[in-house]
């Protein structure tokens, strides 16, 4: 196997016989078995007629396919995993605007991205089972035998590894290309930060079509010659019992899915014995009461991290013991350099708020077709976060939320998360998140959606006067809607973003 920084020498440094793809109900996948795997899908994209740098759409359900789907093409092409839960709209319009080559999917599905693809024109590829371990696939062209791949073989360093858009909350998903050598440094920087080691085993639960679930999930437990189990996805219902199957040693998820196991933790105790050596939260602001709450439930360190598709994933982490960790910080650079920036581009010292900027290995050289979001995110060699944060002395940074997130009442600026926090000290409070809503004469006020703990009750007088003891009065909601469940992206992410119009919320009146 190759040494090269490529995601083939990503896996070249483990024992051959210990297991590196996983599943729940089935074998696992051995690294030699795998790397094997890996070099025939190359083979098998280049016989297909698709190589380095065509693109692979690959639309599968989360699980051991995926992950080793994923890195049979990254290693010959370049992967675009999309969500399933995508509608046939949805396909036609990212398939498009990928330029894919080829879309592959598993053997027999349903999915509508294969009628877009056909519409298309687009390469058909299956992937289809070849033994009982997990992840065991072989990749086929349902469409003929095309000419072999113009640029064969295994992708270099700089090759495009993999392609991601961006959310899109507020404007047109950006195109973020990452290379081999991003999504390797990053990797590894997850794998030093957790002091990974040939020893310890995850167990997935992110979607893995989502930079958090393909690095810190996926790549950086392999990087370390660390197995993988992956799950179907998140579900809290089965989360303990797969826990006392798998016997992970640790778990990576956003602060939803973990509040979601706190809600499963008091009734599945005996599961929770099992002994985790750490858990790792990444992609949204985790709650500090659930950060304790959840070290609690299982004798372990939480270890909070900031991450972002343009940066190959995560940018600052909190130490593991012995080191420090700060609730509500997201902790030192971890493999990036970090600085605060103004709006003018000038460096902020030490303690100054201001837009969080960052460069290093991971971070991609800029947006695809795509000028403009580059000018406005590129300066002076440092690329703009789009977060309002600080770094203190210690150099542990702080997030105050996104910049695009900020609500601005009359011009005061209210950061969400700091009425969040307050909101979750309420005994009764199970979740909460802060928005803008508009209104009238002032732009935008404050509003709240708040999920109540089973059995609790609340008025939104008695909350609003909870918030006030501690806010300054423009802090304070002034609209609260209480919600069985708060709407959340594909990712599990709770969306600030246009949640008032969601809820239906018409501006306030002046």
């Amino acid at each position: 196997m190759s040494s090269e920084v490529n995601l083939i020498g990503l896996l070249a440094g483990a024992d051959a016989d210990a297991a590196a793809i996983g599943a729940v109900d089935a074998a696992p996948l051995a690294f030699g078995a795998l790397r094997r795997q890996v070099e025939r899908s190359v083979e098998a994209l280049n016989a297909a007629g698709i190589g380095r740098g065509d693109r692979v759409g690959i639309v599968m359900p989360n699980g051991p396919a995926l992950a080793t789907a994923f890195l049979g093409v990254a290693a010959a092409a370049t992967a675009c995993p999309l969500n399933p839960a995508f509608r046939e709209e949805e396909f036609a319009f990212y398939l498009a605007d990928l330029r894919a080559r080829a879309l592959l999917v598993e053997r027999g599905s349903r999915s509508p991205a294969v009628g877009v693809a056909r519409r298309l024109g687009i390469c058909l590829l299956e992937a289809i089972p070849v033994a009982d371990a997990a992840g065991a696939i072989g990749i086929v062209a349902t469409d003929g035998s095309p000419a072999a791949a113009a640029r064969g073989g295994p992708a270099a360093a700089g090759d495009v590894a993999l392609i991601l858009h961006t959310s899109g909350t507020t404007s047109r998903p950006k195109i973020v290309p990452l290379t081999h050598a991003n999504l390797q440094a990053s990797a590894r920087n997850v794998a030093a930060t957790l002091r990974l080691a040939p020893a310890d085993r995850h167990m997935n639960v992110m979607p893995l079509f989502h930079i958090h679930g393909l690095v810190a999930g996926l790549l950086a437990p392999l990087a370390a010659g660390s197995g993988v189990v992956c799950t179907p996805g998140f579900n809290a219902l089965k989360f303990f019992p797969w826990l006392a199957q798998c016997q992970p040693t640790w778990v990576t998820a956003v602060p939803t899915m973990h509040q979601a196991i706190l809600a499963r933790g008091d009734r599945d105790r005996p599961h929770a014995a099992h002994r985790l050596r750490l858990l790792r939260s990444s992609s949204a602001a985790m709650p500090p009461q659930a950060m304790a709450r959840l070290e609690a439930l299982f004798d372990a360190p939480l270890i909070e991290a900031y991450g972002m598709t343009e940066a190959s994933h995560q940018m600052a982490s909190n130490p593991l013991p012995p080191g420090r960790r700060k609730p509500g910080s997201v902790g030192p650079a971890a493999g990036v350099e970090l600085s605060i920036m103004d709006e003018a581009g000038r460096l902020l010292p030490q303690g100054s708020t201001g837009e969080i900027v960052i460069r290093g290995p991971g971070v991609t050289a800029g947006y695809e077709n795509n000028p403009q979001a580059n000018a406005a995110a590129f300066v002076g060699g440092w690329m703009r976060t789009g977060d309002q944060g600080a770094l203190d002395g210690d150099g542990y940074l702080s997030i105050t939320g996104r910049l695009k997130e900020i609500i601005n009442r009359g011009g005061e600026k209210i950061s969400p998360r700091e009425v969040d926090e307050v909101l979750l000290d309420h005994p009764a409070v199970a979740q909460a998140v802060t928005f803008a809503v508009p209104h009238d004469t002032l732009g935008e006020d404050v509003g709240a959606a708040v999920v109540l703990h089973a059995g609790e009750t609340v008025s939104e007088r008695e909350l609003r006067g909870f918030a006030g003891n501690r806010l300054a009065d423009f802090k304070v909601p002034r609209r609260i809607v209480f919600l069985d469940e708060i709407p959340k992206g594909a990712t599990g992410k709770l969306q600030r973003i246009g949640l008032a119009a969601r809820l239906g919320l018409a501006p306030a009146p002046g």
